[in-house]
């Protein structure tokens, strides 16, 4: 039996795999007056007149909707949100086990970005931070965008910058490997969906300087207005030396290829006509672009993947659990990106020089030192770029 035959299997058992507990006893009439009525009206009025007390009286300070319009959930694209729901309580589930906080499913029945930024603002002081899931490009950049500018509680959407915080964290440890530097390298990236242009954004943020992004007609050029709005941007500041063509142009001299895009789009030969300790992320899923045998017979250094059945799985629960952590713990106002690179350097640094080596440059994703390394770093980052509330 597979993985996803079992899955279905304990989900009929679980019937869901999150619930609420009570932090409180309520098992007597003192105990009910002081838990609710009439005792409760206190801290009420308190909040009324301070709404910041809503941190300190409430769980309010560890608390994180994980929130999907169901449009595109794993590789299964729009199957709606109330199908998004397992994943999103497989998120909550995440963040509790690896970050300790308390997060809960919220699935919005609408595809209209403006209907979905409202609901989210009219419940923003439920919570303390907001983690955007699943939610198809270019809608969810806009979505993002408006959310981080309107409210003043941290707001990451993990499919664009979990992946890249993960992303760029592989990368500093795999460099290492093949001793190269981030300003040096020549990168491609296939696929120019959420997930690949938060990754060139992070990574020029990172230092690399020479990026080319491709689609599924081929290399993306400034200029082209046959491309989406996000990716007529993102090639302003990438393909500078104005190549043209399709993937295996791009790939050809390349360091690193990083792919989030589809299955079995690379070949051998593409690999083999890339610069010499070439690195490739293959995160498409669940085939990657190249079978990671395949790549490394045909002279890669270093392989990741976005699957557990490999080496190397690049993935974004080794970001948001311990990244919403430090946001919350100093009760932060947004996600910024000196946190974001303090969390890809956080998980980089769990790997020593000493375990590095080309099948192991990321911890595992139940290491709980990573969750830590992240949370104490994006705290930190945090308050030192002033993103905390006054």
């Amino acid at each position: 039996m597979n993985y996803r035959e079992q899955s279905l299997i304990k989900h009929g058992e679980w019937k869901g795999k999150i619930e609420i507990v009570s932090r409180v006893p309520v098992g007597s009439r003192d105990e009910l007056s002081v838990a609710y009525t009439p005792g409760v009206a206190e801290p009420c009025l308190a909040i009324s007149k301070d709404v910041n007390k809503s941190f300190e009286l409430t769980r309010r300070w560890n608390t994180v909707p994980v929130i999907t319009d169901g449009t595109a959930v794993l590789g299964l694209g729009d199957i709606g949100p109330e199908a998004g729901m397992p994943v999103m309580e497989g998120k909550c589930a995440l963040f509790k086990a690896f970050g300790g906080v308390d997060a809960y499913p919220l699935c919005i029945k609408s595809k209209d970005a403006e209907e979905i930024i409202r609901t989210i603002k009219l419940m923003a002081g439920s919570w303390g931070g907001i983690n955007l899931e699943d939610i198809s490009a270019p809608r969810c950049f806009e979505i993002e965008t408006r959310l981080k500018a309107e409210l003043d509680i941290p707001v990451f959407h993990d499919d664009q910058h979990g992946t890249a915080i993960v992303t760029a964290a592989a990368l500093i440890n795999a460099l290492k490997l093949v001793n190269k530097k981030l300003g040096d390298i020549k990168a491609v990236i296939n696929g120019a969906g959420a997930a690949g242009i938060a990754i060139a954004k992070f990574l020029l943020n990172m230092g690399v300087k020479d990026i080319t992004m491709c689609a599924s007609k081929g290399i993306i050029c400034e200029g082209d207005t046959s491309v989406n709005p996000a990716q007529q941007e993102i090639a302003k500041v990438t393909n500078r030396r104005k190549l043209t063509g399709k993937l295996a142009d791009a790939m050809r001299g390349a360091d690193v290829f990083i792919g989030v895009s589809v299955a079995n789009c690379v070949t051998p030969e593409m690999v083999k006509s890339m610069a010499d300790k070439a690195i490739l992320f293959t995160c498409a899923n669940p085939v990657p672009e190249i079978n990671p045998r395949d790549a490394l017979a045909a002279g890669a250094a270093v392989v990741g993947t976005g699957s557990s059945e490999y080496p190397n799985q690049i993935n974004n629960v080794l970001v948001f659990p311990g990244l919403f952590r430090g946001a919350l713990d100093v009760r932060a106002n947004t996600v910024n990106a000196q946190m974001m690179i303090a969390a890809a350097q956080g998980i980089a640094s769990c790997v020593s020089d000493a375990e590095l080596k080309p099948d192991y440059i990321l911890p595992l994703a139940y290491d709980k030192r990573a969750h830590d390394a992240v949370a104490a770093a994006v705290a930190k980052a945090a308050i030192e770029s002033g993103a905390v509330r006054k």
